[in-house]
């Protein structure tokens, strides 16, 4: 398995600044965000560090010229929005970007792509079913004409009192899974999982791990800390920003030994990178750049080789 860190930690920085990095601080590989360019819906979002519009071969082998000259690997693109958003308008743009950016991942040589599935959050699971075969459909089934395997990652994207009740994604639970891969039975549909958000939903994050094993196309490695001095405030029920913080790995609840043991069980040997979400290391590029180090200095011990890279 190789160590790396989700790009949208760095937004200020070229993609060839943020491969510099990872190659001067020993991350074998990136997770390179590809939002279309322009303003930020929300936290996290709207960066490009790829832009897949209009994207050429020309412009691909410029980009693998990059990862060579600094000896660093992409394992993915990312993007991330609601392709099941209640307006079709904002619906029709997240479907039409993924295509492109499943194209560039083709034109890359790269095999994963991760996104959300996406939910209509004021509909029930069932009644948002439909309209995700409807697109989630002819989405795999594009992914496979490109030989492209898409990971959906678990974040219920429920942390406001906008998103109430259901979240702004629907795949975030074994029992959803379940019945969205035996309706879509494709091997190019799968799941970037991240443990931090089953610890949200106070689930044991190494739980899925053996029987959805052939399904994991891709990890993020993220914390959280859940404020239990909150919950006897608030309740479980509040807008979970009210009871829970984002942390790097090592500083919240996960138990990452028990979480990687469990993985080497299994037949994963992807990357895993690094998410970071935690404002406690500040907001400038300094501090976001050392909560990588940090992060990256927590996990190192569990590689058997001495560190990743």
């Amino acid at each position: 398995m190789q160590l790396g860190f989700v790009s949208a930690i760095l937004p200020e920085l070229t993609l060839d600044e943020v491969l510099a990095f990872a190659a001067a601080e020993r991350f074998a590989c990136v997770e390179a965000m590809c939002w279309p360019v322009g303003r930020a819906e929300r936290k996290y979002a709207g960066i490009t560090h790829i832009d897949v519009d209009g994207f050429t071969q020309a412009r691909a082998d410029k980009v693998q010229a990059m990862c060579q000259k600094r000896g660093v690997s992409l394992t993915a693109l990312g993007y991330y929005p609601n392709p099941l958003d209640p307006d079709p308008a904002v619906a029709k743009v997240a479907v039409t970007h993924l295509k492109k950016v499943i194209q560039a991942a083709a034109l890359l040589g790269l095999k994963t792509i991760n996104t959300f599935v996406g939910r209509d959050w004021t509909r029930s699971v069932d009644d948002n079913w439909p309209r995700f075969l409807k697109t989630w459909r002819p989405l795999i089934a594009f992914a496979e004409d490109h030989d492209i395997r898409i990971g959906i990652e678990n974040c219920p994207m429920l942390f406001t009192r906008d998103e109430w009740p259901g979240g702004k994604n629907l795949m975030t639970t074994p029992v959803i899974w379940r019945r969205a891969f035996a309706d879509i039975p494709s091997k190019h549909f799968g799941l970037n999982y991240d443990p931090s958000h089953f610890v949200l939903q106070h689930m044991d994050p190494a739980s899925p791990l053996r029987e959805f094993q052939d399904k994991l196309f891709h990890l993020h490695a993220k914390d959280v800390k859940i404020r239990r001095d909150r919950i006897h405030e608030v309740g479980v029920f509040a807008a979970p920003l009210e009871w829970h913080q984002p942390r790097i790995p090592g500083y919240g609840e996960m138990d990452w030994a028990k979480f990687l043991g469990t993985l080497m069980e299994t037949t994963y040997r992807g990357p895993i990178c690094i998410e970071v979400e935690d404002d406690t290391f500040g907001k400038t590029l300094a501090g976001r750049q050392q909560a990588l180090r940090v992060a990256k200095n927590v996990l190192r011990p569990y590689w058997s080789s001495g560190g990743p890279g």
